[in-house]
């Protein structure tokens, strides 16, 4: 269907359908699934980070978009995004932005979805750097920050940071993709834990098909570049994996090799 914008609205088809959807969510299908009602529309444009304007074929509206990062290179106009419906009632916006197709290919933007693929990967086996860890605690708070997730077993423990990664370039998947103060100090807290002789792991999720290998993205965050190199130095483990990103849900894709520049 045409819509009085600059690109047609992808109808979701048989996205919806009643098997397909109990397929996602009891672990037939995807990984984590997309919950009915998601839908397509078009980008129009990005206010102060959290706002996106979109087109559907009943008009313009703004989402939710909980991506902080520049999401360099996805949010041109006309693009084709997927947006979620909003599960908490009365939620001011209705929807969230979950992907952006740019150039042909579906990008996870949901800075939430790492910790989610994590922990289902985790429960599933999926994953073998998590494997033996009988429990799986999120959020938890440690020497006055907070840590993606602690995960516990008899006599051990392992911290982890999740991080998204929408950026790719020449099949070299990066991150960050705008400076992160923030992320900085997530690699700090890994080595400190990494040097008390804790285990420590910096979880890189790529939500797009299309990338070959991992590297930080020196040519953005110099700073968290180096930081990046010297945690790997000194004892963090680094997982970046693929995700498989489509309409109906994202599943973990392989795991990515790491790439330093000479």
């Amino acid at each position: 269907m045409n819509v009085a914008g600059p690109c047609t609205v992808l109808a979701r088809g048989e996205h919806d359908s009643a098997a397909e959807r109990q397929a996602m969510d009891n672990g037939t299908g995807h990984l984590i699934g997309f919950p009915t009602g998601t839908r397509t529309a078009c980008f129009i444009r990005r206010e102060k980070r959290f706002l996106v304007e979109v087109e559907t074929e009943e008009g313009r509206f703004w989402v939710h978009c909980n991506n902080s990062g520049s999401m360099m290179g996805l949010l041109r106009p006309g693009n084709h995004v997927l947006i979620s419906p909003a599960t908490r009632p009365g939620r001011k916006l209705a929807y969230t932005l979950e992907l952006v197709k740019a150039n042909g290919v579906w990008v996870g933007v949901n800075t939430l979805m790492p910790n989610r693929i994590l922990r289902a990967a985790w429960q599933r086996g999926l994953m073998p750097e998590v494997s033996g860890y009988e429990g799986f605690h999120p959020e938890v708070e440690i020497g006055g920050s907070r840590i993606d997730a602690l995960l516990s077993g008899p006599g051990r423990r392992l911290w982890v940071e999740a991080k998204n990664v929408t950026l790719v370039e020449f099949d070299v998947a990066s991150f960050p993709d705008a400076v992160t103060q923030r992320g900085q100090r997530h690699l700090r807290r890994l080595m400190s834990l990494a040097a008390e002789g804790e285990r420590s792991a910096c979880f890189y999720l790529v939500q797009r098909a299309d990338a070959r290998c991992f590297s930080p993205a020196d040519f953005v965050d110099p700073a968290y570049a180096e930081l990046f190199w010297r945690a790997v130095e000194e004892g963090v483990e680094i997982w970046p994996y693929t995700a498989v990103v489509g309409p109906e849900g994202i599943s973990l894709g392989p795991r990515l090799s790491l790439v330093r520049p000479r």
